[in-house]
């Protein structure tokens, strides 16, 4: 039901923009949410934006360098990322759901999750 694209490969500095697109989901009521895994490491929050796409929330080593949007009426979430370093590379998963403000950084807040895009940044 979400289906993530757009990694690949790209030098430090360099930029990429993923996107998720949702099937068979009200997709507005929804928090999108970018979570990222590199080999060996738990799956850490990356960026986050409610359904109305009037609160987005990132974790600080992305804060001022990647911006999520989404676009309602397409069922698509969108993540920037510009400035790319290698510390960035890994898969990236995008997922939908409900939770709370205190859980929204948190993996088990999520119901619905993408298959995962790679995202290598080279030096």
């Amino acid at each position: 039901q979400l289906q993530a694209c757009g990694g690949g490969l790209v030098q430090t500095g360099g930029s990429l923009r993923l996107s998720c697109a949702a099937s068979d989901l009200t997709f507005s009521m929804y928090t999108i949410t970018w979570f990222r895994q590199a080999p060996g490491k738990e799956r850490e929050f990356v960026a986050s934006i409610r359904g109305s796409g009037g609160a987005v929330f990132y974790a600080d080593s992305v804060k001022g360098r990647f911006a999520i949007s989404r676009d309602n009426a397409k069922n698509t979430g969108y993540l920037q990322m510009n400035s790319l370093r290698p510390e960035d590379t890994a898969a990236y998963y995008c997922s939908a759901g409900r939770p709370i403000l205190s859980n929204i950084r948190q993996t088990a807040g999520y119901t619905y999750w993408g298959q995962g895009t790679q995202v290598t940044v080279s030096s």
